[in-house]
């Protein structure tokens, strides 16, 4: 049985704009759209007397958010099969637990109770954070970039190597080329090499951080041969060069921890960076 690809709704814009990406999705992947929407519990312990039937308001209104995400996945992939979930709970909980059965997890980048200074929601950071498959919070404009290149993040690290195998299939899937970008210079940024030039020989590290990216996606380029490659050794920061590379592409992929990230972090620098200024979609690969 084919694993369903989730969405998480919420009735705001920006879960719509994922919803239509989402079914996209769902088509080129030959898979089921499982539309979730998490309702708020209204305690009976609250310093305020609440009508009985306010839970039945949000259970009712969380139906009709669903009604029209589904129609909506209906009109952008009518041969999806589709199918609506309400939860009752907390909605970042609530979709860590579908994230363990699905094979995608899509949500808007800010809900309906986003406050205008966060630049991501709270339930999309704290799902990217810990979701159990890859996550992908589609961010930027919603403009087509069908033909636009998907960008994927290189360090070595094991959740960069499960990025990378993510991007790989995501570009043979859609048909679409491959930037590999490998940002070596973690915590200095150019203008430190450009203060002391002779006491970095720039052409041979350049020359070694290339070989290093090549060797990372040398068994992935036999196992995808088709997926044409443009390779990027970056002088810079790692989010820095992504954020780049990010204004042309269709998606950005990155691990959800480098190799500098400190073992109480869930998401490292780079992946938050990400989420929250990315034109396009962030998907967010764990190992």
């Amino acid at each position: 049985m084919t694993k369903p690809i989730v969405v998480g709704i919420d009735g705001s814009d920006s879960a719509q704009h994922a919803v239509r990406w989402a079914a996209e999705e769902a088509a080129s992947r030959k898979a089921p759209l499982r539309l979730v929407h998490a309702c708020m519990v209204v305690s009976q312990y609250t310093p305020v007397t609440l009508p009985k039937s306010v839970s039945d308001v949000l259970a009712d209104e969380g139906r009709e958010w669903l009604r029209s995400a589904s129609q909506i996945a209906t009109e952008t992939a009518p041969e999806v099969e589709v199918s609506r979930i309400l939860e009752h709970g907390d909605a970042a909980s609530a979709l860590l637990e579908e994230s363990a059965t699905a094979q995608l997890m899509v949500l808007g980048s800010r809900g309906l109770g986003g406050f205008t200074g966060l630049l991501v929601g709270s339930v999309a950071t704290k799902v990217a954070q810990r979701g159990v498959c890859p996550v992908v919070v589609v961010r930027g404009e919603e403009t087509d970039r069908t033909g636009k290149p998907i960008v994927v993040g290189v360090d070595g690290s094991p959740a960069s190597e499960a990025a990378i195998g993510f991007a790989y299939e995501q570009a043979a899937r859609l048909g679409a080329s491959l930037v590999a970008v490998h940002a070596w210079s973690d915590m200095l940024p150019a203008s430190a090499f450009a203060m002391v030039p002779h006491a970095f020989e720039w052409p041979e590290i350049q020359a070694r951080e290339l070989e290093v990216l090549s060797e990372r996606l040398a068994g992935w380029q036999e196992k995808y041969p088709d997926v044409n490659v443009d390779r990027i050794v970056a002088q810079d920061r790692p989010a820095h060069s992504l954020l780049e590379q990010a204004g042309d592409a269709q998606l950005v992929v990155v691990g959800s921890r480098g190799r500098g990230g400190l073992t109480g972090l869930l998401l490292g620098s780079t992946s938050q960076a990400l989420l929250h200024h990315a034109p396009c979609p962030v998907a967010v690969v764990r190992p």
